[in-house]
């Protein structure tokens, strides 16, 4: 899906095209946003500026999304967007633009902050399958790749059988965060033909083998993505552990 296997995760408020221009020295993609669509979304968002939570507010979600896009033509690097929503219909007009660009469109079943799961956006989606895959229907019938970031370890949610599901809606990606629980990597992996990124302390050597060796097809990097001597140290982990070291 993209070389190296490397991904920067978004980080609320931070992850636009400067960021990861940025980071395109040591990574093949990068997942902007996250990015609220609707105004549910929105208005938790605004609830957690609120209480000092970076968010991206611009006045007009998808425009913004066309310009950091558009700014990141000439760089080496898969882009990818973050996007949370509380319908399915701002969706597919965000998996459009991604589509148009080249661009990855990044579904958030992950974000587990109370204001927006109070309006259904981020983990709630875990615990609604058809939802979530009504999400994904409505950005793969763009013709956009769609990943859906997700968490492990939430009760009563059944990651494996909810990555066949997803498949089979039309994603192509799962962006796992582990929750230290790393072996969910290989059940997903096992489950399903999708494209699996893992992510969950990510730093260096032993969390990038014991990723690959659980089945992942890439690792990504959330928090650190701002430094690059962990990003370095990354990128060359990587290198080793997935063979693409230079003779």
């Amino acid at each position: 899906m993209f070389s190296p296997p490397l991904a920067l995760a978004s980080l609320s408020g931070r992850s636009d095209a400067d960021w990861a221009r940025a980071g395109s020295e040591y990574a093949g993609a990068a997942f902007l946003g996250g990015i609220a669509l609707d105004e549910p979304a929105r208005e938790a968002a605004r609830q957690l500026v609120d209480r000092d939570r970076e968010e991206f507010l611009p006045p007009d979600p998808l425009a913004f999304i066309h310009r950091e896009l558009t700014a990141l033509e000439d760089v080496p690097i898969q882009p990818g967007v973050n996007v949370r929503a509380r319908n399915p219909g701002p969706i597919g007009e965000a998996a459009e633009i991604c589509h148009d660009h080249g661009a990855v469109l990044e579904v958030n079943a992950h974000c587990r902050q109370e204001e927006l799961c109070a309006v259904g956006c981020g983990e709630t989606l875990l615990r609604d399958a058809p939802r979530l895959c009504r999400y994904v229907e409505a950005a793969a019938e763009t013709g956009a790749t769609v990943s859906v970031k997700v968490r492990a370890a939430v009760p009563g949610v059944d990651l494996p059988e909810l990555a066949r599901d997803l498949e089979a809606a039309g994603a192509s990606m799962i962006h796992v965060d582990a929750m230290d629980s790393e072996a969910v990597i290989a059940d997903v992996a096992d489950a399903s033909g999708l494209f699996v990124i893992a992510n969950n302390g990510v730093r260096g050597e032993r969390t990038v083998r014991e990723y690959l060796e659980y089945g992942a097809d890439a690792v990504s990097v959330g928090r650190p993505s701002t430094e690059p001597a962990v990003l370095e140290r990354v990128r060359a982990a990587v290198d080793r552990a997935f063979g693409l070291e230079v003779e």
